[in-house]
């Protein structure tokens, strides 16, 4: 069901826009699932840039990619995403973001605004023409509602001339349900 939660949406539109070649992020590598997705999406053509600061981010995601034989196209990085520009090339047709910490992880390491809204800027200048942003904000128990403030309040100041955002809030869900939210830049 398209509307069952955010993460499904996002994932959705990633599948729509991402094709065999693509170069394209996994801003918030944490246990390698949307890293792995990308990577069967883009095929041995294409390029996966995947950002973790955390060690068991990228020890659990090699792993993924190992087993279904698609580490080769990956390149895992242990750095904060705001750093995205020292990686990655200009051209990219999609970024995705998980906010929140990592699953099973600790809480008190997570995504941060300032430096979520940092890597947001710079991967909006590194996206083609028609690339997204494929943004997930988890919040809710002990963290994140400052992130979900900031990062909200932020992407309504993005300048609809050269950019698109959509946001999916599920209004009649229990428990701080996540929001999916989308950018994409205007084909000129």
């Amino acid at each position: 069901m398209l509307l069952s939660n955010s993460l499904a949406i996002s994932h959705e539109i990633i599948k729509r826009i991402v094709k065999q070649g693509d170069t394209v992020v996994d801003a918030t590598m944490g246990n390698g699932n949307d890293t792995l997705l990308l990577a069967e999406l883009v095929g041995e053509k294409g390029k996966v840039y995947s950002f973790d600061i955390q060690e068991a981010a990228l020890i659990n995601t090699e792993k993924k990619l190992k087993e279904a034989g698609v580490s080769n196209i990956v390149e895992l990085i242990r750095d904060g995403h705001q750093n995205i520009k020292e990686y990655v090339p200009e051209g990219i047709r999609a970024v995705m973001f998980n906010l929140g910490y990592l699953p099973k992880g600790d809480h008190s390491i997570g995504t941060k605004a300032d430096t979520t809204i940092e890597a947001l800027e710079k991967s909006m200048e590194l996206l083609m023409d028609g690339g997204i942003i494929m943004m997930v904000i988890y919040y809710g128990g002990d963290s994140g509602f400052e992130e979900k403030e900031a990062v909200l309040e932020y992407v309504k100041t993005i300048d609809c001339k050269k950019y698109s955002v959509l946001m999916c809030d599920f209004t009649n869900q229990i428990n701080c349900p996540p929001i999916a939210v989308c950018i994409e830049k205007v084909r000129k």
